[in-house]
């Protein structure tokens, strides 16, 4: 399978990859075909995605679009962060071979996932702004 420099660099050196213990806000997902799981934490603060970083458990792909949504969606508002689609993580890695499609789409899931979360969990503090 070939793989662009840029997915490469970034399975071999992911950016952000760490559990964040002060997230306020975790998304979970995972694909039972392939096997990859994927959790992406976000710490928000006045609506703006301050820090981010993610934890996979998969193939190269995965990782690799794991970290590349982390340099996409740091420094986002939430709603801009909720547009980001599986096509610009693949357009931003350069291309993934079509069977790994799958793997961008799950980082752009378990950032929506991430961002409904801190939704769930700020909605008191959001409703008395």
């Amino acid at each position: 399978m070939d793989y662009s420099d840029k997915v490469m660099d970034h399975f071999t050196n992911p950016r952000n990859c760490r559990k964040m213990e002060d997230a306020n806000g975790v998304g979970t997902v995972g694909n039972p075909t392939c096997g990859d799981l994927m959790t992406i934490y976000i710490k928000v603060e006045d609506n703006v995605i301050q820090d981010i970083s993610f934890q996979t458990f998969g193939c190269g792909a995965a990782i690799a679009t794991s970290s590349m949504i982390t340099e996409i969606a740091v420094g986002k508002t939430l709603e801009e962060a909720l547009n980001i689609s599986r096509n610009d993580v693949a357009e931003e890695l350069e291309g993934l071979p079509p069977v790994k499609m799958h793997c961008s789409n799950l980082a752009a899931d378990a950032l929506q996932v991430a961002i409904e979360n801190y939704y769930e969990n700020n909605v008191e503090s959001i409703a008395n702004k």
